[in-house]
C-alpha cells in the first residue's frame, strides 16, 4: 500500500500509556508540484516567481456553498486528547494522534438543520442514514465530527480549552432545546450545538473494546459530567438499532475521511506494591514534593529531606498507569530508617517535626509528572484497594489518632475526599470506618 492510499488510524495502547500512533496520507505529492526552472514556468526572480504559492502551501479554496453545511478545509486533526490534557478516558481516545483530513461539508444544526427546529431524535442508525442520502448527504465519520469541533486550533472544546457550562447547556441529561438557542455554542468552523444537545449516530465502528464487537460511535451530546461529555474527542459506543429520545443525527457530505480509530487496551492489576523501591525513580518522585513538605519545620537538613520508602503502581483503568510513592521527611534524628514490606507503617509522635504523605505521578519520558500529594501526616502511608479499580484508601494519622482518606481517579485527575475516622456502630463490635 503506498503511503497515499493509507486510510486509517490506529492508536495503541501497547504500554500502559495509551501511546498512539497515526498513520495519515503524505504530502509529498504537494512537494511533486512544486515549480521548477526547467519546467516552462516564469523566469527566476520575475514578481511571478516570489508570488508562487510555497510546494508546502496545503491551502484551499472553499468550493460551491451548500445550503445549511459549513465547509470543513483541510488540514491537521490532533485526534483525541493528549496525555497531559484533562480530563481524558486512556481506554477510549487516542493520544492526540496528527491525522491529514480532506475537506468536507457538515451540517450546521442536527436534523432537520434548521434554526429553531427540534432535533429529531428516538431514531436507529439505518433511519438516520436514510434521512441523509434522502438529502444527497451521507453519515459522518467520527473523526470529521471531531474535526468540525476542534476547528483549526484544535481545541478541547469548540469555544477553546477551558470549561463552560453555560455555553452549550451542559452537565445535563435528556434536555432536547430548539436547534440554535445556545447561540454561542458555535465552533471556529461555524459548525453549531455539537454538544449541549442530541447525540449524533457516525458511520464509525467502536473499536475500543473487543469485549463489546458490534457498536457503532455516537458523538456529541450531553451528560451530567459536562466538563468530560462536552469535549470534542468524546464518544460513545452504542448498538445500531438503539433507539433514544436523546440520539439524532447530523449529515456530511462530499469525500469520506475513512480513517478508524482502532484502540488496543491493556489492562493490568489494579494495584501492586512494589518489592522494591528503585532508588532512581523514589528520588525523582521525592523532588516532586511540595514545598512545604521538603521544608518542613525542624528538618533543617538533607539528612531530613522527604524520601520515598515504599513504591506502588496503580491501573484505575485501561491504558492508564500511574506511580505511587508514599514516604516522609523526619527531622534530623528521628528513626526513619526503611523497613521490609512486612513491618507495621512508621509512625511519629506530635509535635517531632515529621511530616509524611503519597506522592500520586503518571510517568513522562522517563520521568514522573506530579497529579497530587495526599498526606498521611505523621504516620507514613498505607494504600488500600476498593471494590473499584478507580479508588483507593490512603491511611495515616495525627494527634487524634488513625484516618483515612479515599483517593479517587476522575478520568486522569485526582479526587481527594476529608479524613474519616473510627467510631463506634450500634449493633457492632469496636470502632469501625463507615
Amino acid at each position: 500500500m503506498g503511503l497515499g492510499e493509507q486510510r486509517s488510524v490506529r492508536a495503541q495502547g501497547r504500554a500502559p500509556g495509551g501511546k498512539a500512533l497515526a498513520v495519515a496520507a503524505s504530502l509529498a505529492g504537494l512537494l511533486a508540484a512544486s515549480p521548477g526552472c526547467d519546467r516552462g514556468g516564469a523566469p527566476q526572480g520575475t514578481d511571478a516567481d516570489l508570488d508562487a504559492a510555497p510546494p508546502w502551501d496545503v491551502s484551499q479554496t472553499e468550493p460551491e456553498p451548500r445550503p445549511g453545511m459549513a465547509w470543513i478545509p483541510k488540514g491537521v486533526l490532533i485526534a483525541g486528547t493528549p496525555p497531559d490534557r484533562l480530563p481524558r478516558i486512556a481506554d477510549e481516545e487516542m493520544a492526540g494522534a496528527q491525522v491529514v483530513m480532506h475537506g468536507f461539508y457538515i451540517d450546521i444544526f442536527s436534523y432537520p438543520n434548521e434554526v429553531g427546529a427540534i432535533p429529531t431524535t428516538n431514531i436507529a442508525q439505518d433511519e438516520a442514514r436514510a434521512l441523509c442520502e434522502a438529502q444527497g448527504k451521507r453519515l459522518c465519520t467520527e473523526l470529521e465530527i471531531e474535526r468540525a469541533c476542534k476547528g483549526p486550533d484544535n481545541t478541547t472544546y469548540e469555544y477553546g480549552d477551558t470549561y463552560k457550562a453555560p455555553v452549550c447547556a451542559t452537565g445535563q441529561s435528556r434536555v432536547l432545546t430548539p436547534n440554535g438557542v445556545n447561540a454561542g455554542c458555535v465552533s471556529a468552523f461555524g459548525v453549531h450545538d455539537l454538544h449541549g444537545g442530541v447525540w449524533t449516530w457516525t458511520s464509525s465502528q467502536w473499536q475500543r473494546d473487543s469485549g463489546k464487537p458490534g457498536l457503532v460511535t455516537l458523538r456529541g451530546g450531553n451528560g451530567p459530567t459536562g466538563e468530560l461529555v462536552g469535549r470534542c474527542a468524546h464518544g460513545r459506543g452504542a448498538k445500531p438499532d438503539t433507539r433514544r429520545p436523546e440520539v439524532g443525527v447530523r449529515c456530511c457530505a462530499g469525500e469520506v475521511n475513512s480513517f478508524e480509530v482502532v484502540l488496543e487496551v491493556t489492562r493490568d492489576r489494579p494495584l501492586r506494591l512494589e518489592p522494591l523501591v528503585d532508588a532512581r525513580a523514589a528520588a525523582q518522585l521525592a523532588a516532586l514534593a511540595p514545598e512545604e513538605v521538603r521544608n518542613a519545620p525542624r528538618v533543617g537538613s538533607a539528612e531530613g529531606a522527604f524520601r520515598v520508602e515504599r513504591m506502588w503502581t496503580w491501573h484505575p483503568r485501561g491504558n492508564e498507569e500511574l506511580v505511587l510513592g508514599g514516604g516522609c521527611a523526619r527531622p534530623a534524628g528521628v528513626n526513619g530508617a526503611p523497613r521490609s514490606r512486612t513491618k507495621r507503617a512508621k509512625r511519629s509522635r506530635p509535635g517531632d517535626g515529621t511530616t509524611c504523605g503519597l506522592l500520586i505521578s503518571r510517568m513522562r519520558m522517563s520521568a514522573p509528572a506530579l497529579l497530587a500529594f495526599v498526606p498521611s501526616d505523621l504516620w507514613e502511608p498505607t494504600i488500600g484497594e476498593t471494590d473499584s479499580p478507580r479508588e483507593l484508601f490512603l491511611y495515616g494519622g495525627d494527634a487524634l489518632g488513625a484516618f483515612r482518606r479515599r483517593i479517587t481517579y476522575e478520568w486522569g485527575k485526582i479526587g481527594v475526599a476529608d479524613k474519616e475516622r473510627k467510631r463506634k456502630h450500634k449493633g457492632r463490635r469496636g470502632l469501625s470506618y463507615d
